[in-house]
């Protein structure tokens, strides 16, 4: 017995001994105390929390070298190798978490918006429910700063940028012909329909290295990744018809749309401003398959669209009208892969084939053209910690283009090209803390048409100076081929790629439904194509000589706070820009530009009524043209461009709604500029003719009906 109490004694002894005792304290950055911060010995339960200083202790038995782990919510995890026998009085530092949603975020020259978006300018759901915007997502985009109205084009022209120079892409794969096909001072509208896609990235410049070939602006477009539920969508409007369906399965989904548009109808009830032989009919359709594999999500993208219109345009170089007959066909389709893999590994990879064809008839003339263009990407990144982030790619983009006019006298033109370039990027996201982060990245490509080899380095910084904003910056190279009305004539003139630089400083407040963004930008435009001839033709002598810059300032603010069942956004942006290109004689602004531009957007939900009213006042000051009787280049300038459209939203019931808008309430007189006679009168005069829009006002009024599981779905969302 005695012998046993003994060995019991020095078991017991051995083992108090042999505990050692880890101690110290938990602070921040700025050594504050960390209070609740879990401090343990990895692989055992040896540990506590620390106290209200900071402060910590505990005993363990664990002996020799080990891994001492921190952590706290908000901080990022820290682990630390200690001799445990001599482990007393440690001080550890926890770095701010990076990740956090109080992190800062790079916002120079991009507005974003969806689910997935850090800070949101825009919803999905605005770009239907802006009133006038009559579902196009380019006229919803329209009413944010650095963009310009213009109207007869209908295109989107961004901070002095031609519509030329915003490439848009789906998923990350570009869109090669991204609007419909259309002809002079008739709008176009975008090819894509909003409600299959879930977020929008916007960048008026300074954009990530991951993209290239576009020189002013790029619009980025993500369909939805998963839909919520199996539902039937029915439209019937005024100018057509719609149906949509989506089918939801254990890892996969379908989601179809297909519309028919017929404005013939319409303009029979609605005065015209033109002459038409036959109004604009579409029939178009989109799709999207997803799949969701263990590590990743592989999506089919596709779309196509035909359309035709017929119409008389006045002539201000003869008493004969111009018949202009026009049918275009156009199909695109994409497929993309974004997963995981490995250790911290994401890969996101694709292609997509754009197909575009137009007969056109100018009187007894022929033009007719098509174009091939595909784009294969590859991406990977690594996420070596919180604060190092690193992806590099690929892209490959293959454009064939073939153009042949045929004069009833019986002469031929043919114009082609083949342009082939291939580009590859790296990039890095560095977060030095939950404060200050940089994206530093280059882009090399290669461009064989052009014979030419572009460098673009890219940065962005951004420091948050308080909780709820912050400041960003950026600087970018940009590079972009030439316009297709350009180098459709490359075997007679050998061209150089467009360039530009773009200087950003952004600041952005964002709190409990308010967001407000001021920008302020500089661009330097060099190598822009000049011609000698009053019209670009295959005998023009052209030339890269052409230079121009433009600078301004964008505001934004938006609130869903503060008035309630109220919400609405202020855009305001000043631009000074010019440019010496195309056959200018000298430094101009653009006939594209205003100087100030101003949009007001409201939406008011009355529960009363069951109803959402929607307003969107858009103000532009006079743009440039030039007037060949004045010895001055582009001296003249428009009067201020208005135009008020309202909406109306009615629930009949929880999944049937009656939509009605009008747009220009007011019914202000726009002009959108002057097209003037090539030769003077026998009084030495040239005459002129104004550009007006197709129509005074444009009245919608459209039934839509949702079937779903829930029975409580409907598209008010998208109305």
């Amino acid at each position: 017995m005695k012998t046993i109490f003994i060995f019991s004694f020095l078991l017991f002894a051995n083992f108090t001994f042999s505990q050692s005792t880890v101690s110290g304290k938990v602070v921040d950055q700025k050594g504050n105390p960390i209070v609740g911060a879990n401090i343990f010995i990895e692989g055992t339960y040896d540990g506590i929390s620390s106290n209200d200083k900071g402060d910590f202790a505990f005993t363990t038995s664990s002996t020799g070298n080990q891994i001492l782990v921190a952590s706290f919510l908000i901080y990022e995890t820290t682990k630390i190798q200690i001799d445990v026998a001599n482990c007393q009085g440690k001080i550890i530092t926890l770095k701010d978490n990076v990740n956090a949603l109080d992190a800062v975020v790079i916002t120079a020259g991009t507005m974003e918006s969806g689910d997935k978006a850090r800070v949101s300018v825009l919803k999905p759901l605005d770009i239907v429910t802006t009133a006038g915007s009559a579902g196009n997502i380019i006229a919803a985009l329209q009413t944010l700063p650095g963009t310009q109205n213009v109207a007869e084009d209908g295109r989107l022209f961004v901070r002095g940028g031609e519509a030329n120079e915003t490439q848009t892409f789906v998923d990350g794969i570009r869109v090669a012909q991204p609007y419909g096909a259309s002809t002079n001072n008739l709008p176009t509208r975008g090819r894509f329909s909003p409600f299959l896609f879930s977020g929008i990235a916007f960048s008026t410049g300074g954009y990530s290295a991951e993209y290239g070939e576009a020189l002013s602006s790029v619009l980025l477009l993500n369909t939805q990744d998963e839909p919520d539920q199996n539902k039937t969508e029915i439209s019937l409007m005024t100018v057509g018809l719609g149906l949509g369906n989506t089918q939801k399965w254990n890892k996969s989904s379908l989601s179809v749309n297909a519309a028919y548009i017929n404005l013939a109808p319409y303009q029979a009830a609605v005065k015209q401003n033109v002459d038409w032989n036959s109004p604009f009919q579409s029939l178009s359709g989109e799709t999207v398959y997803r799949y969701h594999f263990n590590n990743g999500i592989f999506k089919v993208y596709a779309a196509f669209d035909a359309s035709k219109f017929d119409i008389n345009q006045e002539n201000i170089n003869g008493p004969e009208k111009i018949r202009v007959n026009l049918n275009n066909n156009n199909f695109y389709l994409n497929t993309s892969y974004n997963g995981n893999f490995g250790e911290s590994w994401q890969i996101a990879s694709g292609m997509s084939y754009g197909y575009g064809k137009n007969q056109i008839g100018l009187d007894l003339d022929h033009l007719n053209n098509d174009e091939n263009a595909a784009h294969f990407k590859l991406k990977l990144k690594k996420n070596f910690s919180n604060r190092f982030k690193l992806s590099f790619g690929g892209d490959y983009f293959v454009t064939v283009f073939d153009e042949k006019f045929n004069e009833n006298s019986g002469a031929k033109y043919v114009n082609t090209y083949n342009s082939r370039i291939a580009a590859v990027y790296s990039e890095a996201d560095v977060f030095f803390s939950k404060k200050f982060a940089a994206k530093i990245g280059l882009q090399v490509s290669n461009n064989e048409l052009l014979k030419e080899t572009a460098i673009s380095p890219r940065i962005s910084l951004a420091y948050k100076m308080a909780k709820n904003s912050q400041f960003s910056a950026a600087y970018g190279d940009f590079s972009q081929t030439p316009s297709a009305d350009y180098i459709k004539y490359s075997k007679y003139h050998q061209f150089e790629s467009e360039r530009a630089s773009h200087y950003i400083l952004n600041y952005q407040f964002n709190k409990n439904g308010k967001t407000f963004r001021a920008e302020t930008y500089f661009k330097e435009y060099r190598n822009l194509v000049k011609y000698d001839t009053p019209m670009v033709q295959y005998n023009s002598i052209f030339d890269n000589e052409g230079s121009g810059y433009a600078k301004g300032l964008d505001l934004f603010w938006r609130d869903g706070k503060s008035f309630k069942n109220l919400e609405y956004w202020i855009s305001y942006s000043y631009i000074d820009t010019e440019r010496n290109y195309k056959n200018f004689p000298n430094q101009a602004t653009p006939n594209f530009v205003a100087d100030h531009s101003l949009s007001i957007v409201a939406k008011y939900w009355i529960n009363d009524w069951k109803s959402q009213l929607g307003f969107t006042n858009t103000y532009s000051s006079g743009r440039p043209y030039n007037n060949p009787n004045e010895s001055q280049f582009m001296n003249g300038k428009t009067k201020s461009y208005h135009n008020l459209s309202f909406n109306w939203a009615y629930l009949l019931s929880t999944q049937k709604i009656l939509y009605f808008s009008v747009s220009n309430v007011l019914g202000s007189q726009n002009v959108f500029g002057y097209d003037y006679a090539k030769n003077p009168n026998s009084s030495g005069f040239y005459n002129r003719k104004e550009v007006t829009p197709t129509a005074d006002r444009f009245f919608f009024v459209g039934f839509f009906w949702t079937i779903s599981n829930d029975k409580k779905d409907n598209q008010l969302k998208n109305l």
